[in-house]
């Protein structure tokens, strides 16, 4: 039990005195990034199922 409370109270002191915490601006600009980032990826991924979808209803239309 002596070794979880040191773990415990090592973990607390690094959390609180050695973290370096990002500030809130930092935050905000790296939420906008991932956003950002996010909606881009997802516009890729819509534009490939798009285009795979009319590339294959080609395909069967050709063979039905």
């Amino acid at each position: 039990m002596s070794n979880f409370k040191t773990y415990i109270n090592e973990t607390a002191n690094e959390l609180f005195h050695k973290v370096s915490w990002p500030t809130w601006g930092e935050l905000q600009s790296s939420a906008i990034v991932v956003m950002i980032a996010s909606v881009i990826i997802s516009l890729i991924v819509f534009a490939m199922d798009f285009a795979f979808n009319r590339g294959m209803e080609s395909i069967y239309q050709l063979f039905s």
